[in-house]
């Protein structure tokens, strides 16, 4: 099945978002967190990549772990209580997103 062009248009606005949020994995705001902070952010920011890559694709699991990822990161970041412009205006592209992703859901590929 053909993958829908809002499906690519968010999955390079996904990608793009990785390439800009990565180097703040070794910036000093989220060293200054703790010991393990920028790893575990690390993990979010590898999981979000990954689950465009699965979006990518057409398959369901991409959207799966992109709700997981979404939910992840904003629970990391409001317990870390880095609530600025950007973690409101990227939540609200994620959302837009997720309720994109949601409709195209049922078409999209089961299997891994």
């Amino acid at each position: 099945m053909k993958r829908p062009r809002i499906i690519s248009i968010i999955c390079i606005i996904g990608y793009l978002a990785v390439l800009i949020t990565f180097p703040q994995v070794f910036s000093p705001p989220i060293k200054k967190l703790g010991m393990f902070m920028p790893a575990l952010f690390g993990i979010l920011i590898s999981a979000q990549f990954i689950a465009c890559v699965g979006v990518w694709y057409y398959k369901q699991w991409g959207v799966q772990m992109y709700l997981l990822a979404f939910f992840a990161k904003t629970i990391f970041f409001l317990t870390t209580q880095q609530t600025g412009f950007s973690f409101y205006f990227g939540g609200l592209i994620s959302l837009v997103s997720i309720i994109l992703l949601l409709r195209h859901y049922p078409k999209m590929n089961p299997n891994l």
